[in-house]
């Protein structure tokens, strides 16, 4: 056990997971502040010519903490909407899949493309496969999502979050249809302090980059790059 814990390269390991544990509370911390103090309204982001894009955050997440995603989807000629209705995202999976189809009907949008982070991710995976009878969705991109569930969740005394254990019925059952998880881009780093399970889903065309976080991801330009990537594959049309 000692010699184990004198390893200079498992010890060199562990110091590199402490430095990205602690960057990604850091990045969150300024991105939940920065999105607080926003004054960016939903229309801001509703022009282009491309492919619609929605946003789904993750849970205690607005909408405006993805805004550098947002920022960089609408520079690239994409009509960005958010579902303000969703708030900090605290509903179960089932009503707030129900609140994006709703949003989507009431828009009129098709060839949607999702892009997603963390819970989003589960939320979009049960619209496509639940609540899209009309298929206005194409595709979605989901980075960092829980799809096998968080073995921390457990311990969490919030029903919100205890809702990512890998027992729950809901996620469990969802996890276990596969029919659209080929429409699926999951993007996840090499380290996730919140989801030691991984963000790997079968069938889907799984990304993993060189990055280290579960937050902090959101704002790297490699991710900006593969979501890009990947709505523009959803965007294609099929021959």
């Amino acid at each position: 056990m000692r010699h184990r814990l004198l390893n200079p390269r498992l010890l060199s390991h562990r110091l590199r997971e402490a430095r990205w544990w602690m960057l990604d509370y850091v990045y969150a911390g300024i991105g939940q502040t920065r999105a607080f103090f926003s004054r960016a309204r939903p229309e801001d982001f509703r022009s282009g010519g491309k492919a619609p894009i929605v946003i789904i955050p993750g849970v205690y997440e607005s909408w405006r903490f993805m805004r550098p995603l947002i920022q960089t989807l609408h520079d690239h000629g994409h009509p960005v909407h958010v579902v303000a209705a969703l708030g900090r995202n605290r509903r179960s999976l089932a009503d707030a899949a129900a609140t994006v189809a709703a949003y989507l009907d009431r828009e009129n949008l098709t060839g949607v493309i999702i892009v997603a982070h963390s819970k989003g991710g589960l939320i979009g995976k049960r619209l496509m496969t639940t609540d899209d009878p009309e298929h206005r969705v194409s595709g979605m991109a989901a980075i960092s999502a829980p799809f096998a569930g968080s073995r921390y969740a457990r311990y969490w005394v919030v029903p919100s979050i205890r809702a990512f254990a890998p027992t729950n019925l809901a996620l469990r059952d969802l996890g276990l249809d596969q029919r659209v998880n080929h429409r699926i881009v999951s993007i996840y780093g090499v380290f996730d302090p919140h989801i030691p399970e991984g963000s790997e889903l079968v069938g889907a065309r799984n990304i993993r980059l060189s990055i280290g976080g579960h937050f902090r991801i959101l704002g790297d330009p490699r991710t900006a790059r593969a979501v890009l990537d990947a709505v523009t594959d959803a965007a294609a049309p099929v021959d």
